[in-house]
């Protein structure tokens, strides 16, 4: 460890007998081998900083506790006396972006920052997941729906993100006695949509996980998999089953995970979610292929886990403002009209899917890469036309009486048409992108998508006979 600040070494000095693995995690971390300084001065795509504004008093130190969880008091509410120091509990994205403005700029638009109002700020949306977690009771032969903060917490805010705010103080008991520190409701919470007592939106950690920061955890697809996965977004288990994954999971202990840039063909011999999506990617020359980017959707022209059906990516990440003809808050209509005012139009969908193109062909052929994702434009039409069969006998169900559709989410044959685009969509969707053919099939894919409107079309008919 280089030098450090008098008051990380008194963390250190504590934690490291009370939390070893915080520490421990910590000294493994680049931040605990570099001082801002010296990061500043490496060549452009080396750098792992991106601010050039770094204060004078943290240039020339490692980033340690202090470092982090001292900055910008003023704004935290969770900041609070402790043994001298005055320090906050929650390290938000405007702390990290001391050093990493641009990483922090560009996530701040994304759909990930904004997780938590997408859902929130949503009403169909949100009544989506107020129906599915709340707890019920039989009253009268109704449902009864009792609200859960905790089943929303554990469930769809775990991925999402809370809104992490200061309720009061609490003591707690630790080895070094009594301690009174502010209490949070919420927390704890790693979500990429939190909102932070800072008033910051996201969290670097789902990614870069406590306290070693790894780029290396970050690009394997195991930390996406904590979200990404089925049955509503099977990415994880649809790379496992392709192709790539079969490589990255035969010969990932060969690669360099950890190297700035990366060099394909080099440093790796497959795609992970990171070489996709987010990573700066060079040739074996060191020529830029691709610019690395923390909007996970800067280089996607259409959205697979929209809301009903397929549609371009919207322009902004804040999609609860989206109005469509029917003045829901959804990128489409029911019907499948899109919302084309708040979607990227045409121009910016062939930039993006150019720039995707172009990730492939650093190791395919072209013919190869255009051919792939003109199978993937074929798959997303032919699923939002299943979709758009079944949101017609849904309709048929809501205009004959036989199911209300004041919530669309909690009767059996609406249930089952948010299964159709939800999950078994998704499936086939991301099954095509990513080589996954048997999630475009059986798992969750073609044969559920069959089978479920054949359901619907039985509910329905028993409906009539009644």
């Amino acid at each position: 460890m280089l030098n450090s600040k008098n008051e990380t070494q008194s963390c250190i000095t504590c934690h490291e007998t009370i939390n070893p693995g915080i520490v421990g995690d910590w000294l493994t971390s680049r931040h605990s081998k570099i001082n801002p300084k010296d990061a500043l001065e490496k060549i452009n795509t080396k750098k792992r900083v991106s601010s050039q504004t770094i204060p004078e008093n943290l240039r020339s130190v490692v980033v340690g506790c202090y470092e982090c969880h001292s900055l910008n008091p003023s704004a935290h509410k969770d900041n609070f006396e402790h043994f001298d120091f005055n320090i906050n509990i929650v390290v938000s994205p405007a702390d990290c972006k001391t050093c990493h403005y641009l990483e922090v700029d560009q996530y701040s638009t994304s759909k990930k920052a904004h997780a938590l109002g997408i859902l929130q700020k949503n009403p169909v949306l949100h009544g989506l997941v107020e129906t599915i977690t709340n707890l019920k009771e039989i009253k009268n032969d109704e449902f009864l729906h009792i609200a859960s903060d905790n089943s929303k917490n554990e469930t769809c805010y775990a991925c999402h993100g809370t809104n992490v705010t200061v309720i009061g103080k609490k003591q707690i008991s630790t080895d070094l006695g009594d301690i009174e520190i502010p209490e949070l409701a919420n927390w704890p919470n790693q979500g990429v949509g939190r909102v932070n007592p800072d008033g910051s939106l996201g969290a670097c950690t789902a990614c870069h996980p406590r306290h070693s920061f790894s780029i290396e955890i970050a690009r394997k697809p195991f930390t996406c998999s904590q979200c990404h996965l089925q049955p509503d977004v099977p990415a994880w288990d649809v790379y496992r089953e392709s192709k790539h994954g079969n490589i990255f999971q035969s010969k990932q202990y060969e690669w360099n995970w950890d190297n700035i840039p990366w060099t394909v063909g080099k440093d790796f011999k497959a795609p992970t979610c990171a070489t996709c999506h987010n990573s700066l990617l060079v040739n074996s020359d060191g020529e830029i292929k691709v610019p690395r980017t923390h909007d996970f959707g800067a280089r996607l022209w259409v959205r697979l886990l929209g809301a009903i059906y397929s549609h371009p990516q919207p322009k902004n990440g804040m999609t609860f403002i989206i109005k469509n003809k029917d003045g829901l808050n959804l990128p489409t209509t029911f019907n499948g009209e899109l919302a084309e005012e708040y979607l990227i139009d045409k121009h910016e969908q062939a930039k993006r899917k150019n720039l995707m193109t172009s990730v492939c062909k650093l190791c395919h052929s072209t013919d190869w890469a255009e051919r792939h994702f003109a199978k993937l434009d074929s798959t997303n039409n032919e699923t939002d036309q299943m979709t758009l069969t079944t949101t017609q006998l849904l309709q048929k169900a809501w205009d004959e009486k036989l199911a209300d559709p004041s919530n669309p989410f909690d009767e059996t044959i609406e249930q089952k048409w948010i299964k159709q685009w939800l999950f078994y969509a998704n499936s086939v969707r991301y099954g095509s992108a990513m080589g996954g053919p048997d999630y475009a099939a059986f798992k969750n894919g073609w044969w559920y998508i069959t089978n479920n409107l054949q359901q619907m079309k039985e509910v329905l008919e028993k409906g009539k006979n009644r």
